[in-house]
């Protein structure tokens, strides 16, 4: 479980967050708080709610089964 949380939270780091203009953008597109944003970039520990996950999936327009099987979940 908390391998999949730490692939999850990676995940969305390097591959969305940093590609955004700022933490603060992504936050605001993808209706999540910008401590969550700052959270899931830099606390190791960081554990990821399915709430914030599904709001994430929903703003990208991915559906949250394609989202883990992107990640082989």
């Amino acid at each position: 479980m908390i391998e999949a949380n730490r692939k999850i939270v990676n995940y969305i780091a390097n591959e969305w967050i940093s590609q955004a203009k700022s933490q603060r953008s992504f936050a605001l597109d993808h209706g999540i708080d910008e401590k969550t944003v700052r959270s899931i970039k830099n606390d190791e520990n960081y554990k990821i709610s399915l709430d914030t996950i599904i709001k994430i999936c929903e703003a990208r327009n991915i559906r949250l089964s394609e989202f883990f099987r992107l990640l082989g979940l």
